[in-house]
């Protein structure tokens, strides 16, 4: 299962094999079921996840049981509720695993060791700090000012591959959509498809 990951990050950073091994030893690997939850609202954020195999949710739950999604993460991508990560304050937001998935945990205070000891590893998580507050604007962005057609086509052309592995309701829940209207968005697609293929 660490070999994954190893490939992972010695593609974006110049590791040594003592760096990698020092980064095994404080790992934990996991492999969680379907629908089995890793982190519960209310909970503190206590691991940065790595995704090795399999597709995780970030949500969050209204009291009527309606379910908003932030945000899904397939392999080789990080999971973390960053604000009850960084300030060890409960957790507003549940993670699960949509699918039987394989997972390396590292504890916080053994990443914070990771990042004293390999310089190069902080710099690394700086850059995907900033790539993913610029994702997170951009979605802001999306929401309040795409439409629902815009929204879709951003997705299925972003995320081509969550798309196919995900339900339809939740790919509304993560756009901000009802089912009706991605519905009805998607059949429009679908027939504008066939016209153009016709003509």
């Amino acid at each position: 299962m660490f070999e994954c990951f190893e490939a992972y990050i010695t593609a974006h950073a110049e590791l040594t094999k003592e760096e990698l091994k020092y980064m095994r030893s404080l790992a934990t690997m996991k492999k969680i079921r379907r629908r089995q939850l890793l982190l519960k609202e209310g909970e503190v954020c206590r691991h940065k996840i790595f995704v090795v195999k399999g597709l995780l949710k970030n949500y969050r739950l209204k009291d009527d049981g309606t379910e908003y999604i932030l945000r899904f993460t397939p392999e080789n991508n990080w999971s973390i509720v960053h604000d009850s990560y960084t300030n060890q304050t409960p957790s507003k937001y549940n993670i699960d695993a949509l699918e039987d998935s394989e997972v390396i945990l590292w504890a916080r205070e053994d990443f914070d060791q990771i990042m004293k000891a390999i310089p190069i590893v902080r710099v690394f998580s700086d850059r995907m700090k900033e790539t993913s507050l610029d994702a997170s604007q951009e979605r802001i962005m999306m929401n309040i000012s795409y439409t629902a057609e815009e929204k879709y086509e951003n997705f299925i052309t972003s995320f081509p591959d969550i798309f196919r592995r995900v339900p339809l309701h939740m790919v509304a829940s993560y756009l901000g959509v009802s089912r009706e209207t991605l519905t009805r968005v998607r059949q429009a697609r679908f027939r504008q498809q066939k016209d153009n293929s016709i003509g």
